[in-house]
């Protein structure tokens, strides 16, 4: 991979966390994740899904903000994405996925509606990542792939490892040969 590919795909994790675009990621941009998945399956806030999603939340964004706000302001610029969630979890990136697992669980649990069981349908996940700001195509793709025994699926454990491979980004000059890669 070449140092406009792993910019590429730096900006494009750093842009998935900053829900609102304004350049930092920050508390808001966790609950508003939360709140736009509540609405989206028509969870309210109040009850224990949804209490259980926005602890998730706080949880993930106090986890990312002990990992990457390395000047204490309660915001992760780029930069500060780079160097914490990126270079510091290059060689554990499960640490950041156990961090974002209370969030995970809740919004697996919200999409799954009442029946879930630990599991969500296929085309529920799908909903949540466009929500959350994947393209149509992307999200598709996405949970069809989170669905790893193709059973119709997705459980916990399963998008955990999936997002621990996500935030894996080898810089150039680490890269393997032959350019392999964890998900794009």
């Amino acid at each position: 991979m070449d140092s406009a590919e792993y910019e590429r795909k730096i900006a494009f994790r750093f842009a998935a966390f900053d829900q609102d675009g304004n350049g930092y990621i920050d508390r808001a941009d966790f609950n508003a994740a939360a709140a736009r998945l509540l609405t989206e399956f028509g969870t309210t806030a109040r009850c224990d899904k949804g209490q259980a999603l926005y602890n998730g939340a706080e949880a993930f964004w106090q986890g990312m903000a002990g990992i990457a706000d390395v000047d204490g302001d309660q915001r992760v610029t780029r930069e500060e994405f780079v160097g914490g969630a990126v270079k510091r979890l290059r060689d554990n990136p499960e640490r950041f996925a156990e961090i974002a697992r209370p969030f995970l669980r809740a919004a697996l649990a919200v999409a799954a509606g009442p029946t879930g069981g630990g599991r969500a349908p296929v085309a529920a996940v799908e909903r949540a990542l466009r929500v959350l700001g994947a393209g149509p195509d992307a999200a598709a793709f996405a949970a069809q792939s989170l669905d790893v025994d193709r059973d119709g699926g997705v459980v916990e454990d399963d998008v955990v490892a999936a997002l621990a491979g996500y935030v894996t980004v080898i810089e150039p000059e680490q890269a393997p040969p032959g350019g392999a890669q964890p998900l794009a």
